[in-house]
């Protein structure tokens, strides 16, 4: 006797995974993989990946190029003219001179501006979310509509009334502190922290409300029905399943954060102690523009930890897009 065993089909079993399989690919997640994986958005998302690093390209090459051929000649000539070096990236890290400062420390600055200006925003708006998804009160759609308004609200027309606000109500605050303390400075980062944490609460409370409100209220229901109350549901079921929403909205706050210059002159008092890097970069070109072939090495070191955070995070941030497209 062979111990060969033929698996034979049971009946109506092919029919079923064909019927599934059919209705899967039915669904809008079916077709927005469709569309995603075709050939054509392949070819398409090749030419504007081709087209959107041209540029950084050329401004690596550039910061590896001397001052003279810079002014000279094209980084497209990076053959003919060779000539490489690590001048301009010693200028901008080791230099401490006006025109050209030295980055080391503004980088620490950037941090201390950065992370706190991401994690108040997305804690505050998580709380928020959850309560205009989940919790019943009076008013509750007026007010999340009047929030999301804000949103078209410029931030050149609140600059100034902010930042009279500050200076009349945290300044002597701080003044007072440094009195007592005199360890800790008068001028901190605690008005650029709230400045950031007021202009992204609008457009982080609306995303995250729409990710927390498509969980399912069966969760919610069997959670209260095992008396979890609200802080224990929003704590043990929301924000788990929300990670990858954050984890996105991180990645686009922390990026806006540390590109920004506006409200870093207005709201750091342009003082050394918490001026941020964009600030110093903005100086690298010299009181005239002389030097402004320093600003391409500038750039890419500016470029590190933005590109370390997004790395970091990305397998969250593929997540975090595709969670609301692909629900069926």
């Amino acid at each position: 006797m062979s111990d060969n065993v033929v698996d034979l089909p049971i009946p109506g079993t092919a029919n079923r995974k064909d019927t599934a399989a059919e209705a899967v690919a039915g669904t809008k997640a079916g077709r927005v993989k469709r569309r995603l994986t075709s050939r054509w958005a392949t070819l398409a998302a090749l030419i504007i990946a081709v087209v959107w690093t041209i540029p950084t390209f050329g401004i690596l090459l550039s910061s590896f190029r001397p001052e003279e051929l810079i002014r000279t000649t094209g980084w497209w000539t990076i053959f003919q003219n060779p000539g490489l070096t690590l001048d301009n990236y010693r200028d901008v890290l080791f230099s401490s001179s006006a025109s050209s400062p030295q980055l080391g420390s503004y980088f620490v600055n950037s941090l201390a501006i950065a992370i706190p200006a991401t994690l108040f925003p997305l804690v505050l708006a998580a709380m928020a979310a959850y309560a205009f998804a989940w919790i019943k009160f009076k008013w509750a759609g007026a007010l999340f509509v009047f929030i999301f308004a804000l949103q078209i609200v410029p931030i050149q027309m609140a600059l100034i009334p902010l930042l009279q606000m500050f200076t009349s109500i945290l300044q002597p605050i701080q003044a007072q502190i440094h009195d007592v303390i005199p360890l800790i400075p008068e001028q901190t980062y605690v008005q650029v922290w709230i400045a950031h944490t007021l202009f992204a609460l609008p457009l982080v409370i609306f995303l995250l409300h729409n990710f927390i409100s498509e969980i399912p209220s069966e969760v919610i229901e069997a959670a209260k029905v095992d008396g979890a109350s609200a802080s224990q549901v929003f704590f043990r079921i929301v924000l788990p399943l929300s990670v990858p929403a954050i984890a996105s909205i991180a990645i686009f706050q922390f990026i806006w954060v540390w590109n920004d210059l506006l409200v870093a002159l207005v709201f750091s008092g342009g003082t050394a102690d918490v001026a941020p890097l964009t600030q110093r970069l903005a100086e690298l070109s010299g009181n005239r523009g002389q030097d402004w072939h320093r600003l391409t090495a500038g750039a890419f070191v500016s470029l590190v930890v933005p590109l370390i955070v997004f790395f970091g995070l990305q397998r969250y941030f593929v997540r975090g897009l595709l969670a609301g497209a692909t629900k069926g």
